[in-house]
């Protein structure tokens, strides 16, 4: 399992836009073959920045949605709106406590 982190930063003026945006394909993103898992997160101390959180089956399946057009749909919408560069991290689970 393929654990996926996305930073995002966006103007202020452009945060219902993206909401409106990632509301309108959120389920067809989940739905993609090989993701198990998506939720968005808001940072507390700054609400401009945002975080996709993911779980691919493998990094072959994350890089077909990468390369997929509704990737390209939904990053060539998300993209002008950002305040500055994103970061994304692929990571593993490495242990999780409950």
């Amino acid at each position: 399992m393929l654990i996926r982190i996305v930073k995002m930063g966006f103007y202020k003026q452009n945060i219902d836009h993206f909401l409106y945006n990632f509301n309108q394909v959120k389920h067809q993103i989940r739905a993609f073959e090989g993701c198990h898992f998506l939720e968005l997160y808001r940072d507390i101390h700054d609400p401009t920045v945002y975080f996709t959180y993911s779980y691919w089956e493998n990094e072959e399946a994350l890089e077909l949605y990468r390369k997929s057009e509704l990737y390209n749909t939904v990053w060539s919408k998300t993209k002008p709106l950002f305040s500055k560069p994103a970061k994304a991290w692929s990571v593993e689970k490495m242990e999780s406590l409950k």
